[in-house]
């Protein structure tokens, strides 16, 4: 018997459920995708960093969700076993010196207004590009219904320490189940109001620490876009 590809079927957060509303029925580019920005200076070995990025959406069962209405018009998330990661490598050192900043920003752009079909996970990709001989750019875009602005830097965290591992999760604190942060919240939903609290929004666990410094924002936060520079 064939395994099913399906994981799970989850319900959305309420915060979820807006930004779904707003991906469906909002023309034009969707304002709620996210993206931010690495220069890595030094050696990179860019498989390891390739093979983090798939341990990570191993390890995240959220990050292989995609997003779609039953037929009496209620959103789910369904969550995929597996999902291939979204990569691609661009080399601008063949261009001239003082034109692969602007290239490097061109194709960021587009990696930015490039929509995400909402049932097709993951709603993240990654685009490393080599600037140099030990200087490469990540630019990692997200639709914002899968993280928050609390839950990125920590994920971008568990990456680079997975890139130190080569992409081996051994070792590292399991990941609490998103589903487990559904249920709290629907208990508190539940619950009376002076009981009800907040929780955070991802549903991973602090990894343990990693080399990269940590990311400065060099853009305004408002936009949707940051810019980091760690030397691994």
């Amino acid at each position: 018997m064939t395994k099913s590809q399906l994981e799970d079927i989850l319900p959305l957060s309420p915060l979820q459920q807006g930004l779904f509303f707003h991906a469906l029925y909002d023309s034009g580019n969707d304002v709620y995708t996210a993206q931010v920005v690495f220069d890595l200076h030094g050696p990179l070995d860019a498989g390891a960093l390739r093979a983090a990025a798939a341990t990570l959406l191993r390890r995240h069962a959220n990050l292989r969700s995609g997003f779609r209405q039953r037929k009496e018009g209620s959103p789910v998330q369904v969550v995929h076993r597996a999902v291939k990661v979204p990569w691609r490598d661009a080399d601008l050192t063949g261009l001239p010196e003082d034109e692969r900043e602007a290239e490097a920003a061109r194709l960021a752009d587009a990696e930015r207004a490039r929509p995400f079909d909402m049932a097709k996970p993951p709603l993240l990709r990654f685009l490393l590009v080599r600037l140099a001989d030990d200087v490469h750019r990540m630019v990692f875009t997200n639709h914002h219904i899968l993280l928050d602005g609390w839950s990125t830097p920590v994920l971008q965290t568990e990456l680079f320490a997975l890139y130190l591992a080569n992409g081996d999760d051994t070792g590292m604190p399991r990941v609490a189940p998103y589903k487990n942060y559904l249920a709290w919240l629907a208990a508190q939903d539940r619950a009376p109001p002076r009981t009800r609290g907040a929780a955070p929004s991802t549903g991973s666990t602090s990894p343990r620490s990693s080399r990269p410094a940590r990311p400065s924002p060099a853009r305004n936060p408002s936009d949707g876009c940051g810019r980091a520079s760690p030397r691994i």
